[in-house]
Protein backbone atom coordinates (compact mmCIF):
# COMPACT_ATOMS: atom_id res chain seq x y z
CA UNK A 1 0.00 0.00 0.00
CA UNK A 2 0.81 3.32 -0.36
CA UNK A 3 -0.29 6.62 0.64
CA UNK A 4 -1.67 13.42 -0.53
CA UNK A 5 -0.80 15.70 1.87
CA UNK A 6 -2.54 15.84 5.42
CA UNK A 7 -5.90 18.54 5.57
CA UNK A 8 -5.00 19.29 9.03
CA UNK A 9 -2.23 18.12 11.20
CA UNK A 10 -2.66 15.26 14.14
CA UNK A 11 -3.03 17.58 17.45
CA UNK A 12 -2.60 15.73 20.30
CA UNK A 13 -5.56 16.76 22.81
CA UNK A 14 -3.81 17.48 26.62
CA UNK A 15 -6.35 14.92 28.02
CA UNK A 16 -3.88 12.37 25.78
CA UNK A 17 -1.37 13.02 28.60
CA UNK A 18 -3.19 11.41 30.95
CA UNK A 19 -4.39 8.20 28.87
CA UNK A 20 -0.51 7.58 27.79
CA UNK A 21 1.47 4.91 29.56
CA UNK A 22 5.08 4.63 30.03
CA UNK A 23 6.66 2.32 27.79
CA UNK A 24 8.93 -0.79 29.27
CA UNK A 25 12.40 0.05 27.83
CA UNK A 26 13.52 -3.49 27.29
CA UNK A 27 11.39 -6.58 25.61
CA UNK A 28 7.90 -7.15 25.47
CA UNK A 29 5.83 -8.82 28.51
CA UNK A 30 4.18 -11.22 26.82
CA UNK A 31 4.00 -14.89 27.25
CA UNK A 32 4.56 -17.55 24.27
CA UNK A 33 0.75 -17.43 22.30
CA UNK A 34 1.76 -20.38 20.01
CA UNK A 35 2.90 -22.44 23.13
CA UNK A 36 -0.83 -21.46 24.81
CA UNK A 37 -2.46 -22.87 21.43
CA UNK A 38 -3.08 -25.48 19.22
CA UNK A 39 -2.63 -23.96 15.60
CA UNK A 40 -4.23 -20.69 14.50
CA UNK A 41 -8.17 -19.55 14.55
CA UNK A 42 -10.09 -19.68 11.32
CA UNK A 43 -12.76 -16.85 11.47
CA UNK A 44 -16.07 -18.43 11.24
CA UNK A 45 -17.39 -14.92 10.20
CA UNK A 46 -14.74 -13.53 7.73
CA UNK A 47 -15.51 -11.76 4.63
CA UNK A 48 -14.96 -14.70 2.69
CA UNK A 49 -17.44 -17.42 4.55
CA UNK A 50 -20.05 -14.58 5.22
CA UNK A 51 -20.16 -14.63 1.02
CA UNK A 52 -20.01 -18.34 0.94
CA UNK A 53 -22.88 -18.24 3.34
CA UNK A 54 -25.13 -16.21 1.38
CA UNK A 55 -23.72 -17.97 -2.45
CA UNK A 56 -23.86 -21.71 -1.58
CA UNK A 57 -24.56 -22.67 -4.81
CA UNK A 58 -21.98 -20.35 -6.78
CA UNK A 59 -19.60 -22.50 -8.84
CA UNK A 60 -17.08 -20.58 -7.49
CA UNK A 61 -17.84 -21.85 -4.00
CA UNK A 62 -15.44 -24.46 -3.55
CA UNK A 63 -12.55 -23.20 -4.66
CA UNK A 64 -12.76 -19.87 -1.96
CA UNK A 65 -13.89 -22.06 0.76
CA UNK A 66 -10.89 -24.52 0.43
CA UNK A 67 -8.23 -22.11 -0.75
CA UNK A 68 -9.64 -19.13 1.40
CA UNK A 69 -12.30 -19.34 3.80
CA UNK A 70 -10.53 -22.20 5.78
CA UNK A 71 -7.39 -20.85 5.80
CA UNK A 72 -6.65 -18.83 9.33
CA UNK A 73 -6.55 -14.98 8.64
CA UNK A 74 -6.50 -11.68 10.51
CA UNK A 75 -9.45 -9.93 11.67
CA UNK A 76 -8.71 -6.04 11.16
CA UNK A 77 -10.41 -3.98 13.80
CA UNK A 78 -11.23 -0.19 13.29
CA UNK A 79 -13.75 2.74 13.86
CA UNK A 80 -16.63 0.31 11.78
CA UNK A 81 -16.25 -2.24 14.53
CA UNK A 82 -18.52 -0.82 17.41
CA UNK A 83 -17.71 -1.14 20.68
CA UNK A 84 -13.93 -2.22 20.16
CA UNK A 85 -13.52 -3.77 23.77
CA UNK A 86 -16.50 -5.65 23.16
CA UNK A 87 -15.88 -6.96 19.50
CA UNK A 88 -11.94 -7.67 20.31
CA UNK A 89 -13.29 -9.45 23.59
CA UNK A 90 -15.45 -11.60 21.60
CA UNK A 91 -12.96 -12.54 18.13
CA UNK A 92 -10.55 -13.59 21.39
CA UNK A 93 -12.81 -15.61 23.19
CA UNK A 94 -14.04 -16.99 20.33
CA UNK A 95 -10.71 -18.11 19.68
CA UNK A 96 -10.01 -19.20 22.93
CA UNK A 97 -13.17 -21.42 23.44
CA UNK A 98 -11.26 -23.46 20.71
CA UNK A 99 -7.48 -23.25 21.76
CA UNK A 100 -6.98 -21.46 18.80
CA UNK A 101 -4.50 -18.61 18.31
CA UNK A 102 -6.63 -15.68 16.48
CA UNK A 103 -4.66 -12.89 14.42
CA UNK A 104 -6.23 -9.37 14.46
CA UNK A 105 -5.50 -5.75 12.80
CA UNK A 106 -5.32 -2.38 14.80
CA UNK A 107 -6.26 -0.31 11.84
CA UNK A 108 -7.76 2.99 13.26
CA UNK A 109 -4.44 5.26 13.77
CA UNK A 110 -5.33 8.88 13.05
CA UNK A 111 -5.00 10.48 9.65
CA UNK A 112 -4.89 6.44 8.59
CA UNK A 113 -3.51 6.23 5.00
CA UNK A 114 -2.68 9.69 5.04
CA UNK A 115 -0.64 9.74 1.32
CA UNK A 116 -2.80 7.33 -1.06
CA UNK A 117 -6.25 7.59 0.81
CA UNK A 118 -8.09 4.33 -0.44
CA UNK A 119 -8.24 3.40 3.02
CA UNK A 120 -8.19 7.07 4.65
CA UNK A 121 -9.90 7.70 7.98
CA UNK A 122 -9.29 6.29 11.71
CA UNK A 123 -9.89 7.87 14.73
CA UNK A 124 -10.62 11.42 15.16
CA UNK A 125 -7.97 12.79 17.27
CA UNK A 126 -5.07 11.14 19.56
CA UNK A 127 -7.08 11.06 22.49
CA UNK A 128 -9.30 9.43 20.87
CA UNK A 129 -6.96 6.76 19.44
CA UNK A 130 -5.94 6.56 22.89
CA UNK A 131 -8.75 5.49 24.41
CA UNK A 132 -9.61 3.29 21.77
CA UNK A 133 -6.29 1.51 21.43
CA UNK A 134 -6.47 0.75 25.58
CA UNK A 135 -10.02 -0.86 24.91
CA UNK A 136 -8.84 -2.54 22.46
CA UNK A 137 -5.94 -4.54 24.72
CA UNK A 138 -8.15 -4.68 27.85
CA UNK A 139 -10.57 -7.21 25.30
CA UNK A 140 -8.46 -9.54 24.56
CA UNK A 141 -6.93 -9.26 28.59
CA UNK A 142 -4.76 -12.53 28.89
CA UNK A 143 -6.20 -14.74 26.42
CA UNK A 144 -3.59 -15.59 23.64
CA UNK A 145 -3.19 -13.50 20.78
CA UNK A 146 -1.37 -12.16 17.71
CA UNK A 147 -1.60 -8.19 17.03
CA UNK A 148 -0.38 -6.58 13.97
CA UNK A 149 -0.58 -2.86 14.60
CA UNK A 150 -0.89 -0.36 12.25
CA UNK A 151 -0.25 -1.42 8.68
CA UNK A 152 0.90 1.69 6.90
CA UNK A 153 1.76 3.97 9.82
CA UNK A 154 5.27 3.98 9.85
CA UNK A 155 5.56 4.15 5.67
CA UNK A 156 3.36 6.80 5.72
CA UNK A 157 5.51 9.60 7.34
CA UNK A 158 6.87 10.84 3.74
CA UNK A 159 3.20 12.76 3.38
CA UNK A 160 3.51 14.36 7.07
CA UNK A 161 5.45 16.76 8.91
CA UNK A 162 7.56 16.26 11.38
CA UNK A 163 5.10 17.14 14.29
CA UNK A 164 2.68 14.87 13.04
CA UNK A 165 5.59 12.21 12.82
CA UNK A 166 5.83 12.78 16.26
CA UNK A 167 2.33 13.03 17.68
CA UNK A 168 2.11 9.68 15.40
CA UNK A 169 5.42 8.21 17.11
CA UNK A 170 4.08 9.22 20.56
CA UNK A 171 0.26 7.46 19.88
CA UNK A 172 2.06 4.12 18.50
CA UNK A 173 4.67 3.60 21.67
CA UNK A 174 1.45 4.29 24.22
CA UNK A 175 -0.42 1.62 21.79
CA UNK A 176 2.60 -1.09 22.09
CA UNK A 177 2.72 0.11 26.21
CA UNK A 178 -1.20 -1.04 26.67
CA UNK A 179 -0.61 -4.29 24.99
CA UNK A 180 1.94 -4.85 27.80
CA UNK A 181 -0.06 -3.73 30.61
CA UNK A 182 -3.42 -5.17 29.70
CA UNK A 183 -2.70 -8.18 27.26
CA UNK A 184 0.41 -9.93 28.48
CA UNK A 185 -0.12 -13.05 26.40
CA UNK A 186 -0.30 -11.37 22.78
CA UNK A 187 2.72 -11.28 20.59
CA UNK A 188 2.27 -7.43 19.04
CA UNK A 189 4.03 -6.72 15.69
CA UNK A 190 4.49 -3.26 15.04
CA UNK A 191 4.12 -2.83 10.84
CA UNK A 192 7.58 -2.24 8.61
CA UNK A 193 5.98 -1.60 5.51
CA UNK A 194 7.93 -3.49 2.75
CA UNK A 195 10.58 -4.26 1.10
CA UNK A 196 9.86 -1.78 -1.85
CA UNK A 197 9.03 1.24 0.07
CA UNK A 198 11.25 2.70 2.29
CA UNK A 199 15.23 1.56 2.77
CA UNK A 200 16.30 -1.28 5.56
CA UNK A 201 17.92 1.68 7.19
CA UNK A 202 14.97 4.36 7.32
CA UNK A 203 12.69 1.79 7.89
CA UNK A 204 14.99 0.35 11.18
CA UNK A 205 15.44 4.50 12.43
CA UNK A 206 11.37 4.84 12.14
CA UNK A 207 10.79 1.21 13.70
CA UNK A 208 12.79 2.73 17.18
CA UNK A 209 10.80 5.92 17.21
CA UNK A 210 7.84 4.19 17.42
CA UNK A 211 8.78 1.82 20.44
CA UNK A 212 9.31 -1.07 18.42
CA UNK A 213 11.50 -2.04 21.47
CA UNK A 214 8.71 -2.79 23.53
CA UNK A 215 7.12 -4.43 21.45
CA UNK A 216 7.19 -8.33 20.25
CA UNK A 217 8.11 -7.52 16.58
CA UNK A 218 7.32 -5.91 13.21
CA UNK A 219 5.62 -7.03 10.34
CA UNK A 220 6.04 -7.07 6.96
CA UNK A 221 4.29 -6.86 3.56
CA UNK A 222 0.97 -6.22 5.04
CA UNK A 223 -1.87 -5.97 1.95
CA UNK A 224 1.06 -6.31 -0.47
CA UNK A 225 2.68 -9.28 -2.56
CA UNK A 226 6.35 -8.96 -2.73
CA UNK A 227 7.82 -12.63 -2.62
CA UNK A 228 8.53 -14.06 0.71
CA UNK A 229 12.29 -14.41 0.23
CA UNK A 230 12.50 -10.90 -0.49
CA UNK A 231 10.66 -10.02 3.12
CA UNK A 232 12.98 -11.92 4.48
CA UNK A 233 16.30 -10.46 2.69
CA UNK A 234 14.12 -7.08 3.70
CA UNK A 235 13.47 -7.92 7.43
CA UNK A 236 16.79 -9.00 7.94
CA UNK A 237 18.45 -5.69 6.55
CA UNK A 238 16.42 -3.87 9.26
CA UNK A 239 17.71 -6.02 12.24
CA UNK A 240 20.98 -5.50 11.11
CA UNK A 241 20.63 -1.95 11.38
CA UNK A 242 18.43 -2.39 14.76
CA UNK A 243 21.39 -4.29 16.18
CA UNK A 244 24.07 -2.41 15.10
CA UNK A 245 22.34 1.29 15.75
CA UNK A 246 20.51 0.46 18.57
CA UNK A 247 21.61 -2.74 20.09
CA UNK A 248 18.79 -5.03 19.30
CA UNK A 249 16.31 -7.17 17.55
CA UNK A 250 13.10 -8.22 16.84
CA UNK A 251 11.40 -11.52 15.05
CA UNK A 252 9.26 -10.31 12.03
CA UNK A 253 5.85 -11.67 10.44
CA UNK A 254 5.44 -11.58 6.42
CA UNK A 255 2.12 -11.00 5.36
CA UNK A 256 2.13 -14.29 2.25
CA UNK A 257 -1.85 -13.82 1.69
CA UNK A 258 -1.23 -12.77 -1.98
CA UNK A 259 2.51 -13.04 -2.77
CA UNK A 260 2.19 -16.72 -4.15
CA UNK A 261 2.94 -15.10 -7.74
CA UNK A 262 5.24 -12.06 -6.45
CA UNK A 263 4.92 -8.34 -7.41
CA UNK A 264 4.38 -7.08 -10.83
CA UNK A 265 5.42 -3.17 -9.40
CA UNK A 266 2.01 -2.29 -8.17
CA UNK A 267 0.12 -2.90 -4.86
CA UNK A 268 -3.67 -1.90 -5.29
CA UNK A 269 -5.85 -5.06 -6.52
CA UNK A 270 -2.98 -5.99 -9.37
CA UNK A 271 -3.91 -8.85 -11.51
CA UNK A 272 -2.48 -11.77 -11.88
CA UNK A 273 -1.85 -12.30 -8.60
CA UNK A 274 -1.44 -15.07 -6.23
CA UNK A 275 -2.49 -16.59 -2.92
CA UNK A 276 1.09 -17.34 -0.63
CA UNK A 277 1.48 -19.96 1.77
CA UNK A 278 -1.16 -20.60 4.04
CA UNK A 279 -0.51 -19.25 7.49
CA UNK A 280 1.94 -21.29 9.93
CA UNK A 281 4.64 -20.69 12.51
CA UNK A 282 8.26 -20.46 10.30
CA UNK A 283 8.57 -20.61 6.70
CA UNK A 284 12.17 -17.95 7.05
CA UNK A 285 10.11 -15.48 9.21
CA UNK A 286 8.64 -16.19 13.30
CA UNK A 287 5.50 -16.96 11.45
CA UNK A 288 3.84 -16.27 7.85
CA UNK A 289 0.39 -14.74 7.79
CA UNK A 290 -2.25 -14.34 6.25
CA UNK A 291 -3.16 -10.50 7.28
CA UNK A 292 -4.85 -9.37 4.15
CA UNK A 293 -7.81 -11.50 3.75
CA UNK A 294 -7.31 -12.58 -0.29
CA UNK A 295 -10.67 -11.28 -1.86
CA UNK A 296 -11.04 -7.89 0.09
CA UNK A 297 -10.65 -4.73 -2.18
CA UNK A 298 -7.87 -2.49 -1.82
CA UNK A 299 -10.06 0.05 -3.14
CA UNK A 300 -11.50 1.65 -6.08
CA UNK A 301 -8.32 0.51 -8.20
CA UNK A 302 -7.07 -2.49 -10.44
CA UNK A 303 -9.22 -5.29 -10.30
CA UNK A 304 -11.12 -3.93 -7.69
CA UNK A 305 -12.25 -1.20 -9.92
CA UNK A 306 -15.80 0.50 -8.48
CA UNK A 307 -14.93 -0.86 -5.36
CA UNK A 308 -14.42 0.24 -1.41
CA UNK A 309 -11.31 -0.83 0.46
CA UNK A 310 -12.17 -3.99 2.29
CA UNK A 311 -15.12 -5.15 0.38
CA UNK A 312 -15.16 -8.62 -0.83
CA UNK A 313 -15.21 -9.39 -4.40
CA UNK A 314 -15.80 -13.00 -5.04
CA UNK A 315 -14.02 -12.91 -8.55
CA UNK A 316 -10.68 -11.31 -7.64
CA UNK A 317 -11.01 -14.17 -4.88
CA UNK A 318 -11.17 -16.54 -6.86
CA UNK A 319 -8.72 -15.38 -9.29
CA UNK A 320 -6.13 -15.11 -6.65
CA UNK A 321 -6.71 -19.00 -6.11
CA UNK A 322 -5.40 -19.83 -9.29
CA UNK A 323 -3.34 -16.86 -10.46
CA UNK A 324 -5.28 -15.41 -13.11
Amino acid sequence: MRRALPKLSLLLAPALAGLLVAVHPGTAYAADPTTMTGGFYVDPDSSAQQWLNANPGDGRAPAIRSSIADVPTARWFGNWSGTIGTATGSFVGAAAARGKLPILVAYNIPDRDICAGQSGGGAGSGAAYASWIAAFADGIGNRPAVVVLEPDSLGDESCMTQTQISERNALLRNAIAQFNAKARNTWVYLDAGNPAWLSAETMAEHLAAAGVRGAHGFSLNVSNVYPTAQNTAYGDAVNAVLGAAKGFTKPYVIDTSRNGNGSDGTWCNPAGRRIGTPTRAGGGAEMLLWIKAPGESDGNCGTGTGSTAGQFLPQVAYNLVYGY
